[in-house]
């Protein structure tokens, strides 16, 4: 009898390892929800013992008996705590953070993690399928750390917390006086318009060949940069998930966070011709001001981005979530 074997060469995304003193920790994170930590935090992570689950990402097949457990919550915003286990009992205690479940999401691939391996801190690099790069904290990187696949497309889940959380400023606006950019600006729109709202696939020659119809079409156009979707990661290594985002409200609910009420609202961050919407449930504490915020309004905020990569998710009915919520 011959046996045939097939090799296959499965490769991790690069990695790049932190120290503890290059790892900011998650003291900025918990202040977002507490002014008084070392009162709060102990006593959430407590409560949570009594019903924390096991949450599996790509694991289909997460023990206790693993060296490292992460525990998690059924709830929109929860928190997630990771223990050394050891005979299937937990030893130490690692980490936690506050996580909020995000039902939008990008396909992308995972092209580096910036981790701890001490704390199970990680920082995903990811580039969508449109090519925009984003960073994003793992919420799930204990259950997620082996599976992790070089060139391998993910449907991934973001949401966010925001420190700041505010209307865009509307009176930032710029005049556009340049004869070429007004004539192209001018142009799109109406091919556009004449053709249902859809962008032909010709739509470059048609824009050489179109001419204005009267003067009032090269009048000099104002943006409103206020209206505008926009996303800037963190420059800092290991803290790129600190981002800046503008973008407009799709959504906005309220929930609960240990007896904190919690506005969730679904932002689209990010909105590019011919690519699909980036949009992040990003939670905040319900204040006056943020409870002003209405759908369509546009904001803009300081945002902790994190991203989960689930086993159930990574089929195409996924990948259409987003378009659909947009």
């Amino acid at each position: 009898m011959t046996i045939n074997y097939q090799y296959k060469n499965v490769q991790s995304p690069t990695k790049i390892t932190l120290s503890d003193e290059q790892t900011a920790g998650h003291a900025d994170h918990w202040r977002i929800l507490t002014d008084d930590m070392s009162h709060d935090v102990p006593e959430w992570l407590q409560q949570m013992i009594e019903k924390a689950a096991l949450p599996k990402g790509l694991n289909a097949n997460v023990s206790t008996q693993d060296n490292c457990l992460l525990l998690s919550e059924d709830q929109p915003c929860h928190i997630n705590q990771v223990l050394a286990m050891k005979d299937g009992k937990p030893e130490c205690f690692i980490n936690a953070y506050p996580c909020i479940n995000g039902p939008y999401g990008l396909t992308c691939t995972i092209e580096r993690m910036i981790v701890n391996d001490n704390s199970h801190d990680a920082v995903l690099r990811l580039r969508s399928d449109d090519g925009s790069i984003i960073y994003a904290f793992d919420q799930l990187y204990t259950a997620n750390r082996h599976l992790y696949q070089q060139n391998t497309p993910y449907f991934v889940n973001f949401s966010a917390w925001a420190h700041e959380f505010t209307l865009s400023q509307q009176d930032e606006v710029i005049m556009v006086e340049d004869k070429e950019a007004i004539r192209y600006h001018r142009a799109f729109n109406d091919i556009v318009a004449a053709n249902d709202g859809q962008v032909p696939d010709d739509i470059q020659e048609q824009i050489q060949n179109w001419q204005p119809k009267t003067e009032e079409q090269m009048a000099p156009v104002e943006i409103n940069l206020g209206h505008m979707c926009a996303y800037l990661f963190g420059d800092t290594l290991g803290q790129e998930d600190e981002a800046w985002c503008q973008g407009q409200v799709l959504g906005k609910q309220e929930t609960s966070f240990n007896g904190k009420s919690i506005l969730l609202f679904d932002v689209v961050i990010l909105r590019e011709q011919n690519a699909t919407p980036f949009v992040v449930r990003i939670g905040v504490v319900n204040t006056t001001e943020t409870q002003a915020i209405q759908v369509n309004d546009y904001i803009q905020a300081n945002i902790w981005l994190q991203a989960a990569i689930y086993k159930e998710n990574q089929n195409s009915e996924s990948s259409n979530q987003q378009s659909q919520a947009s």
